[in-house]
């Protein structure tokens, strides 16, 4: 890979299959999350990524994490990549230490190393004795907390933040928002997806919008988030009725039609 770029999506799809009403029929559909991906990041870029919901934001992020495979194309990546989102990569049976402890096994990290994160995570996340009970017990805000806090403790090259900051108190939400503009400043690649345009337009430096799960622009920041607040805008002001149709023509161009679906497929692919 050209060591300018972080990440290189060569016409990127991902593809689920979508179970029938009736389960003794084998021909069900299959449907693109994303399709034909195709996109540049640079070394050091902040990139926001915008998209109404059911765009497949959500599927680029944990394509992008390495967590999901892509179907169709190629994802090249240079560097170590993180995700950050809600409940992603917490066992909810174990404490929130014992969780840290676990990512930095995984990581194959020496357990000096898991300390000094230990200590970092603690400060950072604040959620007190919190830390030695089950995630099961936590809110939402305190998940995102903690994951957000061992994530950014780990120091990758590339992290990606999907919806993190949308939970838990605005305090945070700013204290996460100044570290990653530490990290930023620092040379770390952010692909940063977020519904709030406020917050993509403050922070990053490009804007990509998915919509539809294809590639519908992507470029300077202000641009881009005129164009997608334009759209919503316009999507809000149909009908109900105007709206389902827009819904059912974007559905309908993801589907792969007259595609048999193996038996594999139908247990072990969605």
């Amino acid at each position: 890979m050209n060591q300018e770029y972080a990440i290189e999506f060569k016409h990127v799809s991902k593809i689920y299959s979508l179970k029938s009403k009736d389960k003794k029929h084998t021909n069900d559909k299959r449907f693109y999350a994303l399709k034909d991906i195709n996109f540049k990041i640079p070394q050091g870029e902040v990139v926001g990524v915008l998209g109404t919901n059911g765009s497949g934001k959500s599927t680029m992020s944990v394509i992008l994490a390495g967590i999901s495979e892509v179907d169709e194309g190629e994802m090249i990546v240079n560097g170590e990549q993180a995700l950050i989102a809600i409940n992603t990569g917490l066992n909810m049976q174990l404490t929130g230490m014992e969780n840290i402890e676990l990512k930095g096994a995984l990581l194959g990290l020496s357990k000096k190393r898991i300390e000094e994160i230990k200590q970092g995570v603690i400060d950072f996340a604040e959620i007190g004795d919190f830390l030695y009970q089950p995630v099961k017990k936590y809110s939402s805000g305190m998940k995102s907390r903690l994951g957000f806090s061992i994530n950014l403790c780990l120091d990758p090259d590339i992290l990606i933040v999907d919806e993190a900051l949308s939970v838990g108190d605005k305090g945070f939400a700013q204290k996460c928002l100044n570290k990653m503009t530490e990290l930023k400043d620092n040379g770390k690649t952010i692909v940063f997806i977020s519904h709030t345009l406020a917050q993509v337009r403050e922070f990053c430096d490009t804007a990509m919008w998915i919509e539809g799960g294809m590639l519908k622009e992507y470029g300077e920041v202000d641009e881009v988030c005129d164009h997608y607040a334009e759209y919503v805008d316009y999507y809000n002001g149909l009908s109900n009725a105007d709206k389902k149709k827009e819904r059912d023509d974007k559905f309908e161009k993801r589907l792969l039609v007259n595609h048999k679906v193996s038996l594999f497929d139908r247990i072990f692919h969605l």
